[in-house]
């Protein structure tokens, strides 16, 4: 079964292609990143960088999955409703990203206007999920299935809202999102294939070939960021392909780095707020090494070899 080839070349090749008319847009227009000033003051340098490209790596990724998958008969909901999540949580990012630009500052959507639109996606994902007959069951690994019913729907809000902000969370040195989500989208490609879902598995490589494509022009030093845009459209993503292949909770450990990331920030901000003291040099746990003295490609290697290893561990007990 080869299925994976065609879209992930075709999300490769539009990416890589358009990305060099999308920085020069972005340059013309003058519209870079404002970066925040409570971050480590080295990346200041950075400011005036262009973002939002995961416009285009959400652009190629639609195109793959829209002009395959009817060739060979796998135009099905759940690949429908896979890119319904990557498109509209992009479009919150998107939302995001342009007041930032347009205000020049750092700050773009109250958390609570992004909250619900993300609220909303996942509810919509619900309905279409429970539609298709699929189990309101939370897999529990090594115990078996959970049923929680109409609970299901609660962990579905609390999963696509939570792992979409844990990668934005992440995304905060160059290339770090991208081989992280190459590494994640990888793996559950092949578990994909092993279950027969080749709808998911034609969606996973999609977005491979998009973040290889993407990551010529967003390894350090980055020539475009993702923005929340791409942040948060893969973020949600990974965990709405999670719950289809009904294996949610391995993306716990297959994305570990994005789970950790997020721990960090609350750990610190419930110990300052409760001791005055903080935990890390400085949060999300990325900055913490850059405060250490660690180059950002130190810990982008560090931070891909945790999750390939996850990856490789998780699949092997998924598929043993």
């Amino acid at each position: 079964m080869l299925d994976w080839i065609a879209p992930l070349l075709s999300s490769l090749l539009v990416t890589a292609i358009g990305m060099p008319f999308l920085i020069r847009y972005f340059r013309s227009h003058h519209e870079g990143q404002m970066i925040r000033e409570e971050g480590p003051s080295w990346h200041e340098k950075k400011s005036g960088t262009p973002t939002m490209g995961g416009l285009m790596f959400i652009a190629a990724d639609v195109i793959a999955c829209l002009w395959y998958p009817p060739l060979v008969g796998l135009e099905t909901p759940s690949l429908l409703i896979l890119l319904f999540i990557l498109v509209l949580y992009g479009i919150v990012g998107m939302w995001d990203d342009s007041i930032k630009l347009f205000h020049r500052q750092n700050e773009g959507l109250k958390p609570w206007q992004k909250a619900t639109a993300q609220v909303i996606g996942a509810v919509l994902f619900y309905f279409v999920y429970v539609h298709e007959g699929m189990p309101s069951a939370l897999r529990i690994p090594g115990v078996g299935d959970w049923h929680l019913g109409v609970w299901y729907a609660l962990f579905i809000i609390f999963w696509l809202v939570g792992f979409s902000n844990a990668v934005n969370l992440t995304d905060g040195l160059d290339g770090l999102v991208t081989g992280l989500t190459i590494i994640a989208f990888g793996a559950y490609a092949i578990l994909a294939y092993a279950q027969h879902q080749y709808d998911v598995m034609i969606f996973c490589a999609a977005v491979v070939g998009g973040m290889i494509g993407f990551f010529p022009y967003n390894h350090k030093p980055a020539k475009i960021f993702m923005g929340d845009m791409g942040s948060l459209a893969l973020g949600g993503a990974l965990a709405a392909v999670s719950i289809l292949l009904h294996h949610e909770l391995s993306l716990l450990w297959i994305g570990i780095v994005f789970v950790i990331e997020t721990a960090s920030v609350i750990l610190q901000v419930a110990s300052f707020k409760l001791t005055g003291k903080r935990l890390f040099l400085m949060s999300p746990i990325h900055h913490h090494f850059e405060m250490k003295g660690w180059s950002e490609w130190r810990i982008d290697y560090t931070f891909w070899g945790v999750g390939l290893f996850t990856a490789i561990t998780g699949l092997w007990a998924m598929l043993k």
